[in-house]
């Protein structure tokens, strides 16, 4: 069988599959796109699938809430924990706008994602080198001073993947994209949770090392997919230096008053993100058992394969619906598990009460999160897509560091206010997402 043969077999196999996810009789429909980027939509949309796909699982296998933060108790630096979730998502968000103006200069900027995704591999392999060849503070700080770099790598890929997504990825199916994605990346974990952990020991040192250098691994083929997206040249801007275009787009906020509606919206769900520690510092405190970890970890895995694929499919037809019935499950979960706490004590409940809803909560992030990107991306187009998302991830990002300071302040009066606190910090974010407008509608 010829070359020619052999790559029309696979066009079509392809073609047919994204037929079937599309579930259309047409699957080149195009909404929102140049018509000459239509004909290579079945291919991209696999491609970014199995990079998110990847991406998704290594962030599962470093997760700060985890992972991450049980390494620094291992190796003898437990103080720098509190580090580790604002570094992770603040460090990947405030540098965005100066980010975004260098990567609007550019027609194509797949390489941009593909340079992000290069440089997380880098900096979880030199994660894997601190644990193993330091002790202590040293190994503590090495791998601390790893995760910043790991962050800023983060949002190379952050600003460019909304663009490359809208410039390939037709409205209406980037939903379900970001959804099946989750959906596989969270059913991976659970399999490998349960592989990895399932009738063991506390594993050493060498084992996490070597999870590591496994999730750097699968941030390298990521790169190396994203490469082979067919991305047609688009708009470019912004000849100024960077720093100047970066505070530039600020005005953003000021003259677009939908947009400011809407990151005004996503500061107050920031609840959803914020709230999970403290489900799992209450568990610790009510349940002293091994089993603790793998718990949390198969509850945030099955919550992200089991409901990603729904809220996507839920978000081509309405994401500002999706927002609102995220926020409201997370609001509805602090305020459940705060009131309880509060009346009848944090040790209520039993075992499993903080895991079942700490799940639910797990659930209703996936919507507010897969909500909130679906929003953005169907809002803008050309280069106010990814003005929008650089400014939006900034100012989240600072308020983000803002936020957590203020909830440990509370934290010190106790954690069932941090989360009565949250819970009518969602209701309030709740209410702000049924006054936005709709974007995703035709």
């Amino acid at each position: 069988m010829s070359a020619k043969a052999t790559s029309s077999g696979a066009g079509n196999t392809t073609e047919q599959l994204y037929a079937l996810i599309a579930n259309e009789e047409d699957a080149r429909v195009c909404k929102d796109i140049p018509e000459e980027a239509c004909r290579e939509v079945p291919r991209n949309f696999f491609l970014i699938l199995a990079s998110n796909v990847l991406t998704k699982l290594g962030d599962l296998l470093i997760s700060p809430k985890t992972v991450l933060a049980w390494l620094l108790g291992a190796v003898g630096a437990p103080a720098l924990v509190a580090w580790l979730v604002p570094i992770r998502e603040s460090g990947s968000m405030v540098p965005q706008m100066a980010i975004a103006a260098w990567v609007r200069r550019k027609p194509v900027r797949k390489w941009f994602w593909m340079l992000g995704s290069f440089g997380q591999a880098l900096s979880v392999v030199a994660m894997a080198a601190s644990v193993w060849f330091f002790e202590g503070y040293a190994a503590g700080g090495g791998l601390i001073a790893a995760l910043v770099v790991f962050s800023l790598a983060r949002g190379f890929c952050s600003v460019s993947m909304k663009d490359v997504q809208g410039k390939c990825i037709p409205k209406t199916r980037r939903g379900r994209l970001s959804g099946l994605a989750t959906t596989i990346g969270g059913a991976a974990t659970v399999a490998l949770t349960a592989l990895l952990f399932w009738d063991r020991g506390d594993p050493g040192i060498g084992f996490y090392a070597l999870l590591l250098l496994m999730a750097a691994s699968l941030w390298v083929i990521a790169g190396l997919l994203f490469a082979n997206i067919e991305e047609h040249e688009g708009e470019t801007g912004g000849g100024d230096n960077a720093l100047t275009e970066a505070f530039r787009s600020l005005s953003l906020l000021r003259d677009d008053a939908p947009f400011r509606h809407f990151v005004v919206t996503r500061a107050l769900l920031l609840c959803s993100a914020l709230a999970s520690p403290y489900f799992v510092v209450m568990a610790q405190k009510t349940a002293d058992s091994d089993w603790l970890l793998g718990v949390f970890l198969l509850a945030s895995s099955l919550a992200s394969s089991l409901s990603a694929s729904v809220w996507g499919w839920m978000a081509d037809t309405s994401s500002r619906r999706v927002m609102i019935r995220g926020a409201a499950i997370a609001s509805s979960a602090c305020l459940v598990v705060g009131v309880i706490a509060l009346l009848a004590g944090e040790q209520s409940g039993g075992f499993w009460f903080y895991p079942i809803a700490f799940f639910v909560l797990s659930v209703a992030h996936a919507g507010v999160r897969l909500g909130r990107k679906t929003y953005l991306v169907d809002m803008a187009g050309g280069n106010k897509r990814t003005d929008y998302t650089a400014v939006s991830n900034t100012v989240i990002g600072l308020l983000l560091l803002v936020t957590g300071g203020l909830t440990a302040l509370i934290s010190m009066i106790s954690d069932v206010a941090v989360i009565l606190t949250l819970g009518l910090m969602g209701l309030a974010g709740t209410i702000s997402a049924i006054r936005l407008q709709e974007v995703t509608a035709d």
